[in-house]
């Protein structure tokens, strides 16, 4: 088996597995990115990224641009409603990303005083 196949097929599987866990547990999440949380467990137990992985992101990576089309298929079937809501999306899409670009700021600043010998806290 090729290493991108491999590394594709675990990623579904652990995307299967995501699913199976919120579904059994009832967690307010979506599947995937249980999986995904999942998968990053098991990657900082083995200390790094197998080669199987590797190949499939990578591949994965050269072909973003197609996943967007769902996305823009979403846009064009809902654009009525997001034309009639367009008030609360954009607000929702402002106050998330300065939230994000804060929390990513303050998390940044953390780890440069650790990395310099600053204080833990």
């Amino acid at each position: 088996m090729s290493p991108f196949l491999a590394g594709v097929t675990w990623l579904l599987v652990f995307q299967s597995l995501g699913e199976a866990l919120v579904r059994l547990a009832g967690l307010p999440l979506p599947g995937p990115v249980a999986g995904m949380a999942l998968l990053l467990g098991v990657l900082l137990a083995r200390g790094g990224v197998p080669e199987a992985f590797a190949a499939a992101a990578d591949a994965l990576a050269r072909h973003l641009s197609l996943l967007f089309v769902p996305a823009g298929v979403g846009v064009m079937l809902y654009a009525r409603q997001l034309a009639d809501e367009w008030v609360p999306i954009v607000v929702a899409l402002v106050v998330s990303t300065v939230l994000a670009i804060a929390v990513a700021a303050l998390v940044f600043a953390r780890l440069a005083k650790r990395g310099r010998g600053g204080s833990e806290s």
